[in-house]
């Protein structure tokens, strides 16, 4: 009796742990519901119903295993994916790669930015171009000025609060019956709609940026090899949130929009269509989750932007460092939210136009890094102990075949 009693006394110390270093995967999988991803995921319900829950399902395993290798690689060799590409082959592919990356961010970072302002003129009534600037400041002043300790906190708590869209999807109280159904039995649909409604889907939950940032944070956190075992359950955690998250969009976009062939263009159609079709109470919980989500994601848009190219270029970057000890890392994050307000600004280029452009570009920039991570986790020379599951390679396998064919249909139809 008395060892049991210590065995489970160790367990719950030992999940008490686990539960306090949740951080990285938390974060990362917070921040892939932005306020894009929130206007993609309730597009989705509303343009196809029900009919894509059992892709997203199939992809919570996909996500869950590329963001353990990219975060198990990084804290085995205390490298990051473009120092490896740097080491093992090519600085002009690791150029080009960050490249993709920082426009397709810089993109999102733009869209993501309109959205938070979008949220505050409906509150207050004032033009949008007003909140661009101020929020842009308090982004950057948070993270440039604040501590990381204090920032991880922040971010932590601002991704428990996206909860609130599982209480609109409550709210929106959809058939039981047919959510079931259509979240574990697949259907396909051959309308140009529902096809392109399952590429935004899928381009959305899978982004380059999230396995930039994961990895760079359990680089930061995480200093020995021993410790590359944890981030399987932080990284669960995380994906399963995020997707959780994504499910509530699609289903409350379902339940409200569905049949009502509703115009959304960008999250201020989208809360003024949801308004009147929600009720007071639930498009308020909308809007919260909006500048929450906006207030999570931007960072990490930046974050990843910072790291990607201080990695490339040999410059000292990280979160713990002072401006002054990082300089190139911090111009490189306050200057993607200023060129993605310059964006906001420009007549020519719409929110639509720079979410499809960077939905692109994410398309094309995915596989490669897959494929890369897939050749460093297998190699034993590496990884040592630490090389990728049969479970990771299935599902990593999976999704660059999926991401490869997705990019192939997003090219063909940029070019038409």
């Amino acid at each position: 009796m008395p060892n049991l009693r210590e065995r489970i006394r160790a367990d719950i110390a030992k999940n008490r742990q686990r539960i306090r270093e949740l951080g990285p995967g938390l974060i990362t999988g917070g921040a892939g519901d932005d306020p894009a991803g929130i206007v993609t995921y309730t597009m989705v319900g509303a343009a196809t119903g029900f009919s894509q829950l059992w892709l997203l399902l199939l992809s919570t395993p996909m996500m869950i295993a590329i963001q353990n290798i990219v975060a198990r690689i990084a804290i085995v060799t205390g490298k990051s994916l473009p120092e490896i590409t740097n080491a093992f082959y090519s600085k002009k592919l690791t150029i080009l790669m960050s490249a993709v990356l920082a426009t397709a961010n810089i993109l999102t970072i733009g869209a993501d930015l309109n959205g938070i302002a979008a949220i505050l003129h409906i509150a207050t009534g004032f033009p949008t171009v007003y909140f661009l600037i101020p929020v842009t400041a308090l982004i950057a002043g948070l993270i440039t000025f604040g501590k990381y300790r204090t920032v991880k906190r922040v971010l932590i708590w601002l991704t428990a609060v996206l909860g609130v869209y599982i209480v609109s999807a409550i709210l929106a109280k959809p058939p039981l019956l047919t959510l079931l159904r259509d979240t574990f039995v697949p259907q396909f649909q051959t309308s140009a709609a529902w096809v392109i409604a399952a590429l935004g889907l899928m381009g959305t939950t899978i982004s380059p940026y999230l396995l930039f940032w994961q990895a760079s944070e359990e680089r930061e956190e995480k200093k020995s090899v021993v410790q590359a075992d944890e981030v399987g359950f932080d990284t669960v955690v995380g994906m399963a949130w995020s997707n959780l998250l994504a499910y509530a969009m699609i289903v409350a976009g379902a339940a409200m929009l569905y049949g009502t062939h509703a115009d959304i263009q960008d999250v201020s159609t989208l809360a003024q269509t949801l308004e009147p079709a929600a009720g007071k109470y639930a498009f308020a919980l909308f809007s919260l989750g909006i500048l929450v989500a906006g207030f999570l994601a931007v960072p990490v848009l930046a974050g990843s932007t910072a790291y990607a190219v201080a990695d490339t270029f040999g410059w000292r970057e990280g979160m713990d460092y002072r401006v002054s000890d990082a300089k190139g890392f911090y111009i490189v994050f306050v200057g993607s939210l200023i060129v993605g307000d310059a964006i906001d600004m420009m007549p020519q280029l719409s929110v639509v136009d720079a979410l499809y452009y960077s939905q692109v570009l994410d398309g094309m920039l995915i596989p490669v890094l897959i494929g890369i991570a897939l050749m460093v986790g297998r190699n034993r020379a590496v990884m040592g102990e630490f090389t990728i599951t049969r479970f990771e390679n299935l599902f990593a396998l999976l999704a660059m075949a999926v991401t490869l064919a997705l990019s192939g249909v997003m090219i063909y139809q940029w070019l038409q």
